[in-house]
């Protein structure tokens, strides 16, 4: 960085890059390999999305929007999320922004100042705690716990990381990389303490579909009332295959939607208008392609299940929800050493535990997001580089 005319801050300087990335970088291109590394499905978007998008461009819908989006879409999003069975959504709280992760950074910018600090429950997508450092703030990390039956969160532990700096708590539920679903009766405690100490509960629910018992996972939004201090971020791109598109919302205090509203406009002026018409595409005729993705995300999930846990050095809690399996590597202290060796010598991509977090070290994460056949030809490799 010394290389540079002029400087720049250091906390952005400073941030370290993607360890997913240092794993892939190099590897994209190579014959025969399974790429099982980043957070997507293997499917394309459904012809039915691109359509609506196309369509509007072909309409000359080409132009700005408003910021916050077009009255149509926080309509439908209004609409969709009170269908779901969440207390009813106004469409005064809906903000459309350019993917579930710019809503990360355009809540941190509002939210804190260098020296405040946000408590994450961990481990977590490293966007999160990177949103905050960038501002300058102190990324507290609460770890989840790990079982054979699943992760649990410890209350009290969460609730001490609090302290006068805080000013939210961000929990990503359904979570990546563990598959994590929060209980309904937690998520409640989390509201109770975040309105007592004036704090924002900010909560990524980006797989909120892809579960495997029920219709929706639990969240705020399921008690929360529109003046509580909830955030919940959410996205197009997994549950509608749309990672490439970039479209995502926020669900936030009426009172809060003005200052959004400049935020994305210092940051991208709004969401891209012909995706914003594909998105309202995706909520009104997508109910039959997310029950379909979600039946053979359940089928993949069953497969890797099965087969990690019958290697013996494997340990993997069982995930309830999103499309991951984060497992653990007895005798392995270096995540992104073995995820570059299995990738050279396997021919699978895979992400290193390390990339979220220090509690991820010695775990790696599997994207189950694939066909079978390719998720069973991983696993036969993944079988004879972890025996």
């Amino acid at each position: 960085m010394h290389d540079l005319p002029a400087p720049i801050r250091p906390q952005i300087a400073d941030m370290p890059g993607s360890r997913i990335r240092q794993v892939s970088e190099g590897a994209f291109h190579r014959p025969g390999l399974v790429p099982l590394w980043f957070g997507e499905s293997d499917r394309a978007t459904p012809q039915f999305i691109c359509d609506a998008a196309s369509r509007a461009m072909r309409e000359g819908h080409t132009f700005y929007t408003p910021n916050r989006g077009i009255p149509e879409l926080r309509q439908t999003i209004a609409t969709y999320l009170t269908g779901l069975g969440r207390r009813a959504i106004d469409v005064e709280r809906v903000n459309v922004t350019a993917s579930g992760v710019s809503a990360i950074m355009m809540i941190m910018e509002a939210i804190v100042d260098p020296g405040d600090n946000v408590v994450l429950v961990t481990p977590v997508w490293p966007n999160c705690s990177d949103a905050v450092e960038a501002m300058g703030g102190e990324a507290r990390r609460v770890a989840l716990v790990p079982t054979d039956a699943g992760w649990t969160l410890d209350l009290d532990r969460l609730f001490a990381a609090v302290d006068a700096r805080t000013r939210g708590i961000l929990v990503n539920t359904p979570g990546n990389p563990t598959g994590w679903m929060a209980r309904g009766e937690d998520l409640r405690a989390i509201l109770d303490f975040c309105r007592a100490k004036r704090i924002w509960l900010i909560a990524d629910e980006v797989y909120e579909r892809l579960v495997y018992d029920r219709a929706v996972s639990p969240s705020p939004l399921d008690v929360a009332g529109p003046d509580d201090p909830v955030i919940s971020i959410n996205s197009f791109s997994k549950a509608w295959c749309m990672t490439g598109w970039r479209l995502g919302w926020m669900i936030a205090p009426p009172a809060l939607g003005d200052t959004l509203g400049k935020i994305n406009e210092f940051n991208m002026s709004g969401a891209t208008t012909f995706v914003q018409h594909g998105g309202i595409a995706a909520i009104r005729e997508g109910e039959p392609f997310v029950a379909e993705i979600v039946a053979q995300y359940g089928r993949a999930r069953d497969m890797v299940i099965q087969r990690l846990r019958s290697l013996p050095r494997v340990r993997m809690p069982m995930p309830e929800a999103a499309f991951y399996a984060f497992f653990q590597v007895d005798g392995i202290h270096d995540s992104l050493a073995l995820a570059r060796r299995i990738v050279n010598e396997a021919g699978v991509g895979l992400a290193p535990g390390i990339a979220f977090g220090p509690e991820g070290e010695g775990w790696l994460r599997l994207c189950f997001a694939a066909s079978l056949p390719k998720l069973g030809d991983a696993l036969d490799r993944l079988a004879k580089q972890l025996a």
